[in-house]
């Protein structure tokens, strides 16, 4: 292994650059530029997977029932619509599913701490809202 390739953490991780010396090119230099991928998403930064994570959790709390309610609405009516609501609850093998896999364990741990803080967020204004109402409206 040369120095250049031991201070590139993709050719020390056993994944060589596309324009590199071991690359389909065969050539170094300015091929080697061209063709190198994102460092940030091929190295997995330590904030991209928590992050990307915890905003899909907070997205899958707010669209998911919504996007199920819309689609049950116009495909039934709506006292069957709300009879079969309570079946969105089938999606949470989603988050389960990917914190049983190792490979998406990490995802998958932040996605819930997203969907539990989404919705400690909703139930905590959803109260404040109901005391404000009932103390000073009623």
């Amino acid at each position: 292994m040369t120095r250049e390739q031991s201070a590139d953490p993709d050719t020390r991780r056993g994944r060589p650059l596309e324009g590199g010396p071991s690359g389909p090119s065969g050539s170094s230099g300015a091929s080697e530029a061209t063709g190198r991928r994102p460092d940030w998403w091929h190295r997995d930064h330590p904030t991209f997977t928590a992050l990307t994570g915890f905003f899909t959790g907070l997205a899958f709390v707010i669209v998911v029932p919504g996007l199920f309610a819309f689609v049950l609405n116009r495909l039934v009516d709506y006292h069957t619509a709300e009879d079969l609501f309570p079946f969105v609850l089938v999606t949470l093998a989603v988050p389960i599913g990917l914190l049983v896999g190792h490979r998406t364990r990490r995802f998958g741990i932040y996605l819930v701490i997203g969907m539990l803080v989404t919705l400690l967020v909703v139930a905590g204004v959803t109260a404040l809202v109901l005391w404000y109402m009932f103390q000073f409206q009623g």
